[in-house]
């Protein structure tokens, strides 16, 4: 059995939580122009730094004799040191105008060293002063930049020494470049590139310059750019990393315990398991939100699980860990009830994303008109030798789930696992005993080529995780590519006569995005607007299958139910959209992690999450 929740007195106090965050962030009084300003304005500097340092051009001005009274080491050095702080500036532009902390503490450093630089170098007041006037106004409003770092990995040190790698070579290789009047002779690609790579390892290279200062210039140039990148990447590699997202055995407790007395209410529920999700409970432990942040976006899936009337609490600190982080709040998938919460309790809008396929079993069958398609290829694919077998995966022999995790791999057609709001992402797990599977077999005939023997006679599987007490939803589709059309029908079919004798009277299927838009479009009378929305879907459908969900859901009759996308402003969509498009795995970027773990395993706490089982 599950530990209870925790209780506390009031049942109120969720709402009172709400009521103090709504004060204080309207003492805080936010002005959302001063970091997305201070940013474009450091990017604007970096770059002008950026540009004094590499093009000698931009170095020459009315004041450039009294430079030239300083000793030639120290202007060489101020150029390089002024190369080394445009770059910096620039890499932490996008991060202050995300409100983060640790960028404006450097910048606020970095600053006044541009100016002083851009006065030793060439004695320009201007530059200089407006760098001096930015510093100023950073100091004023250093309560704008509240937010905290970003989970991070080690991989980011890597990626620093690929990206940094790249752009100091280019920008060494421009160097070079810009100076032909100063060199001797006239050097080929191939001298420059070797003079570049020698000069960011500290190495005088190939290629002589007729003035030494020239020479000192690009060699403090190229060594800047090399020890910036060691010293980045070193940054980044020996700092400690913080967790990234990961569901704790604790938590994972408490949520089935939520799940255990209101798991009835959203058939996502059970989704929230997910184990590369984080969770984040209400004051008083009864609703709880599970979440991903992915490039910027807390991203949330369904409702919260829990009590309805603690969900304003839950919402109120999902909200408040956003905007610690300067996250972009969003939510994946959730219903018309949490659609409704979430806007007046966030001040989020709502979106019509799709709706969700339920089945009811007691009134589903296969005679009548509106079902002869799936009746005749069930008959069909029958006739053809195959059976399905529906049993709870407890019922299942070790051999057993070992043969379907492996044939769910195999099966897959890519290379990372999908899914994030519909789907678990495991199979076998202790823990999930009470999940349905369903899966098709067929014996090989005597002339037939004989299939994979490490699979035997699986041919195709379905995974359900329930929905509270008297539901399932479905989790996974695979099935092999050479076996016949129908067979997922054959499937679904099989899942959806046994229910009863389960005790399931409910069946999410599968989400079919814009489906009232597909629907609409092809009707007679519909508008020119709705039937180009209607075609675009359908060419898009070439990629993420958004028509044939729709159709292969509409041969079972089902109840549909809409289900919405919930963010904070329409300027935020084309970020929340490519937010859920790489945490549903359809676009990846970034390094694979660590250790990461296929279909089916558990991860390295896998003997903890055992004793969840018992």
């Amino acid at each position: 059995m599950s530990d209870p929740v925790p209780t506390e007195p009031s049942p109120r106090q969720d709402r009172r939580f709400g009521l103090q965050t709504l004060r204080h962030q309207a003492a805080a009084a936010p002005q959302a122009w001063v970091p997305t300003a201070v940013g474009y304005a450091t990017l604007v500097i970096g770059l002008l730094d950026i540009a004094g340092a590499v093009f000698p051009r931009f170095r020459r001005s009315r004041m450039h004799e009294l430079a030239g009274m300083l000793p030639g080491g120290v202007t060489t050095l101020a150029t390089a040191g002024s190369l080394m702080i445009g770059i910096l500036l620039v890499l932490l532009a996008h991060a202050l105008r995300r409100r983060k902390r640790r960028a404006w503490r450097a910048v606020v450093v970095l600053l006044p060293v541009s100016a002083a630089l851009h006065l030793l170098r060439w004695h320009a007041a201007v530059p200089a002063a407006v760098s001096l006037i930015l510093f100023v106004v950073m100091l004023a409003h250093r309560r704008e930049f509240y937010a905290r770092a970003d989970p991070r990995t080690r991989w980011r040190a890597l990626w620093n020494l690929l990206g940094m790698g790249t752009v100091s070579f280019l920008l060494g290789l421009l160097i070079v470049s810009v100076h032909p009047r100063s060199e001797i002779g006239n050097p080929g690609l191939g001298e420059r590139i070797q003079h570049v790579v020698y000069g960011l390892f500290g190495f005088e290279g190939p290629i002589r310059y007729t003035y030494e200062r020239t020479s000192d210039l690009v060699g403090y140039s190229l060594a800047a750019l090399g020890l910036l990148t060691a010293l980045t990447t070193a940054y980044l590699a020996l700092r400690p990393s913080e967790p990234v997202a990961a569901l704790t055995v604790e938590d994972e407790r408490k949520v089935r315990a939520l799940l255990d007395r209101h798991g009835d209410r959203d058939s996502l529920g059970y989704f929230a398991l997910r184990r590369d999700k984080s969770v984040l409970f209400s004051p008083t432990g009864k609703a709880a939100i599970s979440y991903r942040v992915v490039s910027g976006v807390m991203l949330a899936s369904g409702d919260p699980v829990g009590d309805v009337e603690a969900w304003p609490g839950a919402i109120k600190v999902f909200m408040a860990e956003a905007r610690a982080h300067a996250w972009v709040p969003a939510v994946m998938g959730c219903s018309e009830v949490g659609g409704e919460v979430w806007t007046r309790e966030a001040g989020l809008d709502a979106l019509e994303l799709g709706d969700e396929a339920i089945v009811h079993t007691d009134a589903f069958s296969l005679s009548g008109r509106a079902m002869r398609n799936v009746r005749q290829m069930v008959k069909r694919i029958e006739r053809n030798g195959y059976s399905c077998k529906v049993r709870r995966v407890a019922e299942l022999e070790p051999e057993e789930r070992e043969r379907i995790t492996l044939a769910a791999a195999r099966w897959r057609g890519t290379d990372t696992e999908r899914g994030f709001s519909m789907a678990l992402g495991r199979f076998g797990d202790p823990t999930d005993d009470d999940c349905l599977v369903v899966t098709a077999h067929r014996e090989a005939g005597p002339e037939e080529p004989a299939g994979d023997p490490a699979l035997g006679d699986l041919k195709a599987v379905l995974h359900f995780v329930p929905w509270g007490r008297d539901g399932i939803s479905l989790e996974l589709m695979r099935r092999d590519r050479a076996a016949d059309p129908g067979l997922n029908e054959l499937l679904i079919v099989a899942a959806l006569q046994a229910a009863p004798g389960l005790g399931i009277r409910r069946v999410s299927l599968n989400f079919a995005m814009f489906r009232s838009a597909l629907a609409r479009g092809e009707r007679l009378g519909a508008g020119p607007v709705l039937r180009a929305w209607r075609g675009l879907l359908v060419f898009l459908s070439r990629w993420f299958q958004i028509e044939s969900l729709y159709k292969f859901n509409a041969k079972f009759q089902p109840e549909w139910e809409p289900r919405f996308l919930v963010y904070p402003a329409a300027r935020d969509l084309p970020r929340i959209g490519l937010a859920a498009m790489q945490a549903e795995a359809f676009i990846t970027l970034g390094m694979p992690r660590l250790g990461r773990r296929g279909l089916g395993q558990g991860g390295p706490s896998e003997p903890k999450r055992a004793q969840l089982a018992a």
